[in-house]
């Protein structure tokens, strides 16, 4: 039996998990132009990220950051309203000659018995 205690990091069933492949020697500049002119309309449209990461073993150059929604509903609305935001082109022009490939991914969360709480 697992402790109440025991930390849920998630409850959210469906991850965007996203992942640019950085030109090399740039990822300093993708993430400075991602801070400055992407996260501001990402966290008015999309909320609270899961969080950002880099590789660190394996395929290099490549900049990973998790989204977490209720719903495919509330992933296509929020996609939407990032995607429609005024200021999202500025981003996209900004960023576009940084990233030399995007994979998008949704995963969904799997109810593992073995976690639940009692």
């Amino acid at each position: 039996m697992l402790p109440e205690a025991l930390p849920r990091p998630l409850d959210k069933p469906l991850v965007d998990h996203r992942i640019y492949t950085i030109q090399l020697r740039k990822m300093n500049e993708f993430i400075e132009v991602f801070d400055r002119l992407a996260m501001p309309i990402l966290l008015e449209t999309l909320g609270h990220p899961v969080g950002f990461y880099t590789s660190l073993v394996g395929a290099q150059n490549q900049f990973i950051h998790l989204w977490a929604y209720d719903s495919m509903a509330d992933y296509e609305a929020r996609c939407r309203a990032r995607d429609t935001h005024p200021d999202f082109p500025k981003y996209l022009a900004a960023s576009g000659h940084l990233i030399t490939a995007q994979e998008t991914r949704l995963i969904r969360m799997v109810d593992m018995p073995s976690l639940r709480r009692t």
